[in-house]
């Protein structure tokens, strides 16, 4: 397929000793000081359409004092000061770790461009070296988890064995445990290989088991958390197929993951940082019916609905608890269980509370959606708490957001699919016209606004579109 013009144009890319040039020559060419010798190239490089998201905005500082020549980038001046302690063994690499980190924690431009000048096998040298001295060892981790936090593909074999023999040797250490963890979620956001490698090796293993291990530790069992979600995701566009749903499984079946995330969410009632991140990655082990009723039984739902009702303050632990009840709503028995338990009517205080926020719109109607679906008795509790009325305010206030006005065109649809008795109720709060609005507006919610629209017994027009392909006549 051709790309135009404007898209391969977003994607060029220069090195940073040709913006380097570019501000060096508008300092002693044109006399400009610096913040405006960097300003002009900046705006020079983006008004082609290059893309500066690598390119460290500074200009370069002096080395030293005694070659004023030699002008490079803070970070490297780093690297290199770090480089020189490694070679000569001196007692200032933890010193020199701490301002390199400290540097890499500047941006991503900062770390893409000391690892364009190799520093992955000096930190990882600095992390082998130390593996039997605590203190060490902690600043060597911190620093390789800044450098790799957004470039996972640097992780080779060599580093990879080392992450499994340091998490194994300092399993009972909560904070190096906690250091070794949040390498491996850099090394494995967003890149898939990795994933199956750290996997492979036993990984998961090793990660439930911190979470058992160092369940009072808050920062380990959140650290941990995330490491188990980012193995369940599908997010590495080089990779046509993952080993997402493979991955759920194996947390739950060979690691006992659904009882360990629910027991450490039972250990920290009053942190919602951490809790936030266990419903999140509740929802993504829920990918079997049997799970998702497993959730329930193990007190999970309980959980969850006492969260909700005591944090509906809280807006992202709101989204995030909002979407586990959406994912264990997948089992029919458990939407009994959810509305049973009052979680309808939590659902739509939590909207009308975070009106203003799409994400926990787009969330309280899905979850919603789910539980209407093929349940007549869920649907009269929806609407008898305000489920419709909360979902027609998400449109109108939300008129941009699709996935806002897909969700409530969902859960419209399931509500009367089965009970047309209610189809007038939700007309005369004006579903129509907002339907209408969505369909207008948005071309992805043509399918599931029409169905709405139809299934209200509404007039609707079904536009026959050709494919192209014998037989796809479709409406």
């Amino acid at each position: 397929m051709l790309r135009s013009a404007a898209a391969v144009m977003a994607t060029r890319r220069i090195t940073q000793e040709t913006f380097d040039a570019v501000v060096r020559e508008n300092i002693e060419e044109f006399d400009m000081e610096d913040s405006e010798a960097l300003k002009e190239a900046v705006e020079q490089f983006e008004s082609q359409g290059v893309d500066l998201s690598n390119i460290v905005k500074a200009v370069p500082k002096v080395s030293s004092e005694e070659n004023t020549e030699d002008q490079t980038h803070e970070v490297l001046q780093a690297l290199e000061s770090l480089k020189t302690a490694v070679a000569s063994s001196s007692a200032s690499v933890l010193e020199d770790l701490r301002a390199f980190t400290q540097q890499c924690s500047l941006g991503f431009a900062q770390r893409y461009l000391a690892a364009q000048k190799e520093a992955y096998p000096t930190i990882l040298a600095c992390c082998q070296r130390a593996a039997g001295e605590k203190e060490a060892l902690s600043v060597a981790l911190a620093a390789l988890s800044a450098l790799i936090d957004g470039q996972p593909d640097l992780l080779d074999v060599e580093g990879r064995e080392f992450l499994m023999g340091a998490l194994t040797a300092h399993q009972t250490d909560a904070a190096l445990s906690c250091l070794c963890i949040r390498v491996v979620r850099h090394c494995c956001l967003k890149h898939e290989n990795n994933r199956q490698d750290l996997v492979k090796a036993g990984m998961l293993l090793l990660l439930s088991a911190s979470i058992t291990r160092h369940i009072e530790h808050p920062e380990v069992v959140r650290e941990a958390c995330v490491a188990l979600r980012v193995m369940t995701f599908d997010d590495d566009v080089r990779v046509p197929f993952g080993h997402a749903h493979e991955h759920a499984k194996m947390i739950v079946l060979e690691h006992n993951g659904l009882k360990v995330i629910v027991e450490a969410a039972k250990a920290h009632p009053g942190n919602t940082a951490v809790l936030s991140e266990l419903c999140a990655t509740l929802s993504r082990l829920a990918v079997r019916n049997e799970f998702c009723q497993d959730i329930v039984d193990l007190g999970g739902l309980t959980f969850m609905i006492t969260l909700l009702a005591d944090s509906l303050d809280r807006q992202e632990l709101v989204k995030q608890v909002l979407s586990a009840l959406k994912a264990i709503a997948g089992n029919d028995d458990v939407k009994d269980s959810i509305v049973n338990a009052g979680g309808a009517e939590l659902i739509v205080m939590a909207m009308n509370r975070h009106m203003a926020s799409a994400q926990v719109c787009e969330q309280g109607c899905a979850a919603l959606c789910v539980l209407a679906l093929r349940k007549p008795n869920n649907c009269k509790v929806i609407m008898e708490c305000g489920g419709v009325l909360a979902a027609l305010q998400a449109m109108k206030t939300h008129p941009a957001e699709v996935n806002v006005q897909k969700q409530s065109c969902m859960l419209l649809r399931n509500l009367v699919a089965r009970t047309r008795d209610f189809s007038q109720l939700i007309l005369e709060m004006g579903a129509e016209a907002l339907i209408s609005q969505a369909l207008a507006a948005h071309r992805d919610c043509g399918d599931v606004g029409r169905a709405a629209l139809r299934d209200l017994g509404c007039q609707v027009e079904l536009r026959e579109l050709w494919t192209g392909k014998k037989g796809s006549l479709s409406h």
